[in-house]
């Protein structure tokens, strides 16, 4: 079973950016289908972007597409999100997931990572 170990989060003013990774263990990350997913406190896991195995044009969440970048690098095995012109709003834990064997949207994953903590301050 893969695991995912998502990287690059932090604290960071407005209008800051910040680059997320997510690395796997114990698998390889190019044969799965990846997300990124977000949870603020107290509201529920909201869907932010998917890119597919061989990367293609990915799949963006309702408001998420302009300041949040979905890509893969398969040669180093790593999957990224950059988050550009952060507001507190984006304050939250963001998952990597990976889905095995298949995508469609609205689709649950089937793998997720630890989460890594991103807090924007005003």
């Amino acid at each position: 079973q893969v695991q995912l170990v998502e990287s690059g989060g932090g604290l960071v003013q407005a209008g800051a950016s910040l680059r997320l990774s997510c690395v796997a263990s114990g698998g390889t990350l190019s044969q799965y289908f990846m997300d990124w997913w977000r949870q603020s406190p107290g509201k529920e896991r909201e869907f932010i972007a998917h890119i597919g195995r061989s990367g293609g044009i990915p799949n963006y969440g309702k408001s998420m597409r302009g300041r949040f970048t979905i890509s893969r690098d398969n040669a180093k095995d790593a999957v990224y999100l950059q988050a550009n012109s952060l507001q507190p709003e984006d304050t939250a834990v963001y998952y990597c997931a990976a889905h095995d064997g298949g995508w469609y949207a609205g689709k649950a994953p089937d793998y997720w990572g630890q989460g890594t903590q991103v807090t924007v301050s005003s």
